[in-house]
C-alpha cells in the first residue's frame, strides 16, 4: 500500500503542468486574436489634440476601420517594409475622417479630415475653401467656445460645411470652427493634389497643422500619400475630459462624457 501512496503522489504534479499549459495556450491564443483585429479590422486611437474640434474632442477614443482603405505597411505592428503601396486598396471619399502616418514622422498618427483627392484644386481664400474652382458651402451656424487639450476657451464660430462627394457618393455636411484670423491658414496658393496623394484638413480650421502647409517645417503636413493612410474614423467608443488627476477616483464619473460614447463619426 505504501508504494501505491507513492506513485500517487509523483503523480500529483501532472495536472498543474498540464494547467500552466493551457493558461500560455490560451494567453497566446487571445493575443493573436487582438494583433489580427487591431491590424485587420478595428484599431482604437485617442484624440490628444483640438485639431479637428468640434467633430472630434480632445479625450475621444476612436474605433478606426482599418480594412476601409486596404492595407499597407503602417497597417502593421512597426511597420514592416514588406511591400510597397497599398494590398486590396480603396481610395478615400472626399470628406472621410481618417488617421494616417505624418509625413515627415511616419511614428506619428495624425486625424484629419481628407478634402482633396488626386487631381482636385485646392484653395483657401479669406477663410473660404475653394474646392476646383468653386467655394464650398459653409453655413453659418452661431458662436462655440472651443476647449484645447490645456484646457484653455477660446470663441470662434461655427459653420456646416457641405464637401462635394467623390465619384458615386452624396455630399458629406460637418461643423467647421473658423476663428477670426488672418495668414496662411485663410489665404492659401492653389494646390493641385498629385496622383497617389490627398489633402487633408482640420476641422478646426484656424488652429490645425494640416496640408495647408507645404513647407520644410518640422509640422508641415503637405500633401499625404495614399500609402501612409491607416484607417477611417468610425465610432467614439469612450470619451473623457480629463480635468482631474487620475488619483482622485471619486471624480471619474464626472469626467467622462456619457453623451459622446458610440456617437457615429462624420
Amino acid at each position: 500500500m505504501k508504494r501505491t501512496d507513492e506513485t500517487a503522489r509523483d503523480q500529483q504534479p501532472a495536472p498543474k503542468k498540464e494547467g500552466l499549459f493551457d493558461f500560455v495556450r490560451w494567453l497566446v491564443s487571445v493575443v493573436l486574436l487582438v494583433l489580427v483585429v487591431r491590424t485587420f479590422l478595428y484599431e482604437p486611437f485617442n484624440i490628444p489634440s483640438g485639431s479637428m474640434i468640434p467633430t472630434l474632442q480632445v479625450g475621444d477614443y476612436l474605433w478606426v476601420s482599418k480594412y476601409s482603405y486596404g492595407y499597407s505597411k503602417y497597417s502593421f505592428p512597426l511597420s514592416p517594409n514588406l511591400f510597397e503601396g497599398r494590398i486590396w486598396g480603396a481610395e478615400p471619399h472626399r470628406g472621410d475622417v481618417a488617421v494616417f502616418r505624418f509625413t515627415k514622422d511616419p511614428s506619428i498618427d495624425y486625424v484629419k479630415r481628407i478634402v482633396g483627392l488626386p487631381g482636385d484644386h485646392v484653395q483657401v481664400r479669406g477663410g473660404q475653401l475653394y474646392l476646383n474652382g468653386g467655394a464650398v458651402s459653409c453655413v453659418p451656424e452661431g458662436d462655440y467656445t472651443e476647449e484645447d487639450e490645456n484646457h484653455l476657451n477660446r470663441a470662434g464660430h461655427r459653420c456646416l460645411e457641405t464637401l462635394p462627394g467623390s465619384e458615386g457618393a452624396s455630399p458629406v455636411e460637418h461643423q467647421v470652427l473658423r476663428f477670426p484670423e488672418d495668414g496662411l491658414r485663410n489665404d492659401t496658393p492653389d494646390y493641385v493634389v498629385p496622383p497617389g496623394y490627398f489633402f487633408a484638413m482640420g476641422d478646426n480650421r484656424d488652429h490645425s497643422a494640416d496640408s495647408r502647409f507645404m513647407g520644410e517645417g518640422d509640422e508641415d503636413l503637405g500633401f499625404v500619400p495614399m500609402e501612409n493612410l491607416v484607417g477611417r474614423a468610425g465610432m467614439i467608443f469612450f470619451s473623457v475630459d480629463m480635468r482631474h488627476p487620475f488619483w482622485q477616483f471619486w471624480a471619474w464619473p464626472t469626467e467622462i462624457r456619457w453623451a459622446r460614447l458610440f456617437h457615429v463619426v462624420h
